[in-house]
């Protein structure tokens, strides 16, 4: 815009001075075409142009000059207004586009896009804020269950006195089962606050990819026995990385954790890993059902969760996926997921 305005100023300044010299020439030109007497008035009023060409030249350009600065001053000061006038519309909720001059269309483009931008920005954060309170109220709510239980069951272990070794270990065993979902539930809440007062940061060293990755999976094959899991690895040897350890096995242990609670019982994960022109790409596979589409594109959000029903097994607070997502924007990577065919893709590709 600025430039526009500075050449339009140059060129019009340039027009005046052109426009008077032919406007010269042709008077000039003009008036020899005649024969002029001495007693004529005229003759002497030319006469006088003629010689004081400078003095009433200057004049003419410096009128002219003021007139045409005048414009373009006035011009761009016209512009930010509407400018001021149109910022003060951005933090207005209305639809309706701001409109300005077609001399601004650009900044008018630029200016619709940042507001639609902060709507859209603003009801994402309504919208988890509203899924994080209703998680809190579900949680606060789940909490009462377990721990009803717990108590219940110490309460008969303690109240009852001749009670049978079997039936002991049963109410045991049921105490222990709700405690442990009772820590799970608790630890979903901690996850809710560390992601909402903390930023997270890295601390890089090298480490052996491979290795981590075998770890993991060697971890968690209790629990895929429990559903009738089995992994399939196919994960080089030296395979390095320069990243932050504990960050990184959060991603692949967020992604595991996924992958069993939304997987068919009895069929396979795949989890390999390889290098490809100085990335790392490890790719998660399992079989389950397909992510419609819609919800396949907010799998990263946070607080949002696939499932609307808090079951237990697939009951967390919907940050996982979005702090794994945080950890792999950190280290510079890309983390994306696909489902088609009752197969559920996840593939995070980090800079070696």
């Amino acid at each position: 815009m600025a430039r526009k305005l500075l050449f339009r100023f140059l060129l019009s300044i340039f027009l005046l001075v052109v426009g008077f010299i032919i406007c010269f020439w042709l008077a000039n030109i003009f008036f020899r075409m005649f024969i002029w007497h001495d007693k004529n008035p005229l003759y002497h009023l030319f006469k006088w142009f003629e010689e004081n060409i400078l003095l009433w030249g200057s004049f003419f350009l410096l009128i002219g000059g003021a007139v045409i600065s005048y414009i373009f001053i006035s011009k761009p000061l016209r512009y930010l207004d509407e400018i001021i006038d149109a910022s003060d519309k951005l933090a207005e909720p209305s639809q309706r586009p701001i409109i300005l001059s077609e001399e601004l269309k650009d900044v008018q483009d630029e200016l619709n896009l940042v507001r639609e931008q902060a709507i859209r920005q603003a009801a994402i954060t309504k919208e988890a804020e509203q899924r994080k309170n209703d998680l809190i109220v579900y949680l606060a709510h789940d909490l009462k269950t377990p721990l009803t239980s717990v108590i219940g069951y110490l309460s008969l272990l303690r109240d009852e006195k001749q009670i049978s070794d079997e039936l002991r270990e049963r109410y045991v065993g049921i105490a222990l089962t709700k405690a442990e979902r009772l820590e799970e539930l608790v630890n979903e809440f901690f996850d809710i606050t560390r992601f909402s007062l903390t930023h997270l940061t890295i601390e890089r060293t090298r480490i052996n990819l491979s290795f981590m990755l075998k770890q993991i999976a060697s971890e968690f094959e209790p629990i895929l026995a429990e559903k009738g899991l089995q992994w399939q690895l196919d994960i080089p040897d030296q395979l390095e990385l320069f990243c932050d350890p504990d960050k990184i096995e959060r991603i692949f242990d967020n992604l595991v954790r996924n992958a069993i609670a939304y997987s068919y019982a009895n069929h396979t994960i795949t989890l390999s890993a390889a290098l490809e022109q100085g990335w790392a790409v490890i790719t998660l596979q399992n079989k389950g059902k397909t992510i419609p589409p819609e919800k396949l594109g907010r799998l990263f959000e946070q607080f949002f969760r696939l499932d609307s029903a808090r079951a237990s097994s697939t009951g967390g607070a919907g940050l996982g996926l979005a702090i794994a997502k945080e950890i792999v924007e950190l280290h510079h990577g890309q983390i994306t997921a696909a489902s088609e065919n009752e197969n559920i893709i996840f593939t995070v590709r980090l800079p070696l």
